[in-house]
């Protein structure tokens, strides 16, 4: 399979012919070739870009017909799901699926964007004087959308769908792990007939392509999903001409079981918020918080449950959780488990490579867990981003609270308890912006994503998600044109 970019509304190899080798992480078979960019190559995606927004083609097109082509985007996504979903596990490594519900979420947040344009939008304002004021929304202009590996469509559609609803024209690089799906997508867009320059696809490295994207005063607006370091350098390069930057970054979230809660409820979703995906999601539970008169029931149960997870190659039908997404990455994890042990915490179980037959060659990863563990250790402190859950004691609800603020992070949290008075006051100082109670990991087109402290600045999803990519103005319209006389002569 050869993945091109697509620029100006044509697929292109690049300015050197340059590839990148993409890796199936199930079995380590090379699936793809795809073009490698260059400076050169992000400078004149750029231009193309900026050339398209000052045109008009698509900023002035109305809402009504800028949703037409979002809704035919997501036809297209529907009918291709098959498709695109194995595509994702063959490249990401997810169970089939978790990838055919990430296929479906993308289509509905296509239609999302494309009903939530054609809304009223503005405000007005009374005000002193003969003058009507008024609010209207407008596309910020070039903006640069950088994703993540652990979500290569789903997360795309989130940046791209509100990004091009508003009427801006986009640069886009998908993770240089995972471009399969992001390049299928922009095949739709020319299928639909996005017009040309609108959306244009960049392929490569972070440090080159995603540096030059964040770098360039020709591009308005960054968006970005992903660590916090990265995170934290792209504020500071972005402030070369002061352009607008909305960050997803990291999280260590506390999933909070008091004793009365729904005991078997409680470990499902514990098993199901940290173990999903591999733990490869930030808003994994990868801190279990438990209280002390039900530890040693709930991390008995919780470890005979995680040792029962069928993990395997996510194509096979009876997998609950597939590989991690590169061999890099699973380095990274196994040398977090080691961390821990050096660090004295108790293992409880898996912490290894699993290297069976038929999975030697895979970046598989058992399912892990941690016990006895402290504050300071960091496992309990740092994102590991992979199947390992660190577990945490309290004795009442200050105690819980305070364990769950105990880190940098602040994007997620969840609250299990049958008290529900209980449950709004542990919920309402948890500093995270994702919450749930008797529950964990639901996402909706409809609601906010949004992270606290370190976990980044800006929104996905639902309304908010949207006015992240207009720029407000506002106007005032005098209703009684006449000389103001400030000056006497």
């Amino acid at each position: 399979m050869k993945l091109n970019m697509f620029i100006d509304g044509s697929w292109q190899a690049g300015s050197t012919n340059q590839t990148r080798q993409i890796v199936n992480p199930a079995n380590g078979e090379i699936i793809a070739e795809a073009a490698e960019g260059t400076t050169r190559d992000v400078e004149y995606a750029i231009s193309v870009a900026r050339k398209t927004f000052e045109s008009g083609i698509w900023s002035e097109k109305t809402a009504e017909e800028r949703a037409e082509v979002l809704l035919k985007i997501a036809q297209k996504i529907d009918e291709k799901q098959e498709e695109l979903a194995k595509l994702e596990t063959l490249d990401n490594g997810k169970t089939l699926r978790e990838a055919s519900y990430d296929m479906s979420d993308a289509a509905n947040c296509f239609r999302y964007y494309a009903g939530l344009i054609r809304a009223p939008h503005g405000e007005t304002y009374h005000v002193p004087d003969n003058m009507q004021a008024m609010v209207v929304r407008e596309p910020i202009g070039v903006c640069g959308l950088i994703v993540p590996w652990n979500y290569p469509l789903l997360m795309s559609v989130w940046k791209l769908a509100p990004a091009l609803a508003a009427g801006n024209t986009v640069v886009y690089k998908p993770s240089e792990v995972t471009p399969v799906t992001p390049v299928k997508l922009f095949e739709i867009f020319e299928e639909v007939g996005l017009p040309h320059g609108v959306a244009n696809l960049v392929l490569g490295e972070g440090k080159v392509v995603g540096h030059t994207i964040v770098e360039s005063h020709d591009v308005d607006m960054v968006s970005f999903t992903g660590g916090t370091e990265t995170g934290r350098h792209i504020m500071r390069t972005a402030a070369g001409n002061m352009k607008k930057v909305s960050l997803e970054l990291g999280g260590k979230s506390p999933n909070i079981i008091f004793a009365d809660s729904d005991f078997e409820t409680a470990v499902d979703y514990a098993l199901f918020g940290i173990f999903s995906g591999a733990g490869q999601v930030c808003s994994a539970g990868s801190r279990i918080l438990v209280e002390e008169s039900i530890q040693e029931a709930f991390i008995s149960r919780f470890v005979e449950r995680t040792k029962k997870i069928k993990v395997g190659p996510g194509l096979n039908p009876e997998s609950e959780m597939g590989p991690l997404v590169s061999e890099e990455h699973m380095k990274k994890v196994l040398r977090y488990i080691e961390i821990g042990k050096e660090e004295g915490a108790e293992l409880a179980c898996g912490g290894y490579r699993i290297l069976d037959e038929g999975y030697d060659k895979g970046y598989f990863v058992a399912p892990t867990v941690f016990i006895h563990t402290t504050p300071d250790m960091r496992i309990v402190q740092e994102e590991i981003f992979g199947p390992v859950v660190v577990f945490q004691t309290f004795k009442d609800e200050r105690e819980a609270i305070k364990l769950a603020n105990d880190t940098k992070y602040g994007l997620a949290g969840g609250v299990f308890t049958q008290d529900a008075a209980k449950a709004m006051r542990v919920i309402k100082k948890v500093r995270a912006g994702i919450t749930w109670v008797n529950t964990y990991h639901g996402t909706y087109n409809e609601a906010p994503w949004h992270g606290y402290k370190q976990s980044g600045i800006g929104s996905s999803l639902g309304t908010y998600g949207l006015d992240e990519f207009l720029e407000i103005k506002q106007i005032n319209f005098n209703l009684q044109v006449e000389p103001i006389g400030w000056f006497k002569n």
